[in-house]
């Protein structure tokens, strides 16, 4: 799949190469060096010796990952949105939330970021009900954080092409004085 990204990397070409099952698995235990001359092969066989050898190459381990293990969101052409409020909606007292119950974004971390702060204000909504009859209705109110180890001065690569509001992605003390997220 060919990347034409101007408006993020002005004069680049990327190609992104989706692999799955036993064949990703293979791929991930590879070196990237490895898995570059194979690619780079496969590539010349398809266009030509002459083509020029890739700068660089990120291959993801998700299968390796212990939180990942391998697995993103893609629903298919037809699903449609009450397919996203089925996958999230409560059932009794347990929530669901991750970047596959956020409509916009799902398959993407900036998805399940954003689905964890929706899925925060429909539990507080419900505690709010069900604290309305008992002796306390204050609830700590927890500022969302996002864990990129940056500064405002930094620059996101990416992050900025997206509707993310600004400060929500830098670090900081909250106004209740809670610490910084750690990963």
């Amino acid at each position: 799949m060919s990347k034409h990204m101007d408006n993020a990397y002005p004069g680049s070409n990327i190609l992104v190469v989706t692999l799955t099952n036993e064949e990703s698995k293979r791929v991930e235990a590879q070196t990237d060096g490895e898995t570059l001359k194979e690619a780079m092969d496969v590539l010349r066989n398809m266009f030509g010796a002459h083509i020029p050898t890739a700068i660089d190459i990120v291959v993801p381990r998700w299968w390796n990952n212990r939180f990942q293990r391998g697995s993103y969101s893609n629903y298919p052409i037809y699903g449609n949105h009450q397919l996203v409020r089925n996958l999230k909606a409560p059932v009794g007292r347990v929530f669901f939330t991750g970047e596959h119950t956020n409509e916009k974004f799902n398959g993407y971390v900036h998805g399940g970021y954003f689905s964890g702060i929706d899925t925060c204000k429909a539990l507080l909504e419900e505690m709010r009900k069900e604290g309305k009859g008992g002796e306390s209705q204050d609830l700590l109110l927890l500022d969302p954080l996002i864990a990129l180890r940056v500064t405002e001065a930094d620059d996101v690569s990416g992050l900025h092409k997206c509707d993310i509001p600004r400060r929500e992605l830098f670090l900081g003390s909250t106004k209740h004085g809670l610490p910084e997220a750690i990963l």
